[in-house]
């Protein structure tokens, strides 16, 4: 067991040294997501405060979607991991680690777990950039059990990804499986706008939607401040479904990530 926790946390440091090697991608996808909110959320600067209460029952879009847009950027953080894991296999390195004793499993997990730090470090800078526009950032057990929140959606939206693209060398995949699967989910779910206006199957898809789930949660919490009218069903919610892709990763992992 020691062994396996020394080669998990080995293979992780890896996968963060690796983001750290190109400076340049870390800045643009840390502030990727906060001009994404700055733009579209300024669309609705001139509505009138009793639509937007109506509405989005707050008087501040930005409030309202910046839990949603951190939650869907864990889609394309779910994307990367997949990545990591063709250029692992191109460049060899896959090889070598699976000549060793490390466990196929373990090196599904580093990828999971590493593509969900890097997720997490664009939170501080979006929360940083939206004090600007009137939004107040949460207390601080609010604003952890937010971002534990996305932590979980993103273990779980990179598992998807990683099963998904396992038995792959090609470098277009990971793209194939975003568009895939990102527009339907983001635009399924509570991010950019509340589901009550949906058509009955859309809503159907937004309630079993874990972006919704993230979304709805952090948003509670952003408007309100605080934990005191969050909604911790999201929060269960998202333990199941990281628990479930994680589960499935390691069962596919083991059973079709080979040397090529």
């Amino acid at each position: 067991m020691i062994r396996i926790l020394n080669q998990l946390i080995g293979l992780y440091v890896r996968e963060i040294k690796n983001t750290f090697r190109s400076p340049a991608i870390i800045v643009l996808s840390i502030i990727q997501p906060l001009l994404w909110i700055i733009f579209f959320g300024s669309s609705f600067a001139s509505a009138p405060r009793a639509f937007l209460e109506d509405f989005f029952h707050t008087d501040n879009y930005i409030a309202f979607l910046v839990s949603g847009q951190l939650s869907t950027s864990m889609l394309f953080v779910g994307m990367f991991s997949s990545l990591s894991l063709i250029q692992d296999k191109k460049s060899g390195y896959l090889r070598r680690i699976m000549v060793t004793p490390t466990r196929n499993y373990t090196i599904f997990l580093s990828k999971v777990l590493g593509a969900s730090t890097r997720g997490m470090l664009q939170v501080p800078i979006v929360f940083a950039g939206i004090m600007l526009f009137g939004v107040q950032v949460p207390d601080i057990i609010g604003l952890v059990a937010f971002i534990v929140s996305l932590f979980l959606l993103s273990l779980g939206l990179s598992s998807i990804y990683l099963f998904l693209t396992m038995k792959s060398s090609d470098w277009q995949i990971p793209t194939v499986v975003s568009n895939f699967i990102n527009l339907p989910l983001m635009f399924s779910s509570t991010a950019l706008f509340p589901n009550e206006n949906f058509p009955t199957w859309m809503q159907i898809i937004s309630n079993l939607n874990p972006v919704s789930f993230s979304s709805t949660f952090g948003r509670e919490i952003i408007i309100s401040g605080n934990i005191a009218n969050a909604n911790w069903l999201y929060f269960f919610y998202l333990i199941i479904f990281a628990t479930i892709m994680l589960l499935i990763g390691v069962i596919v992992a083991n059973k079709t990530l080979r040397i090529d």
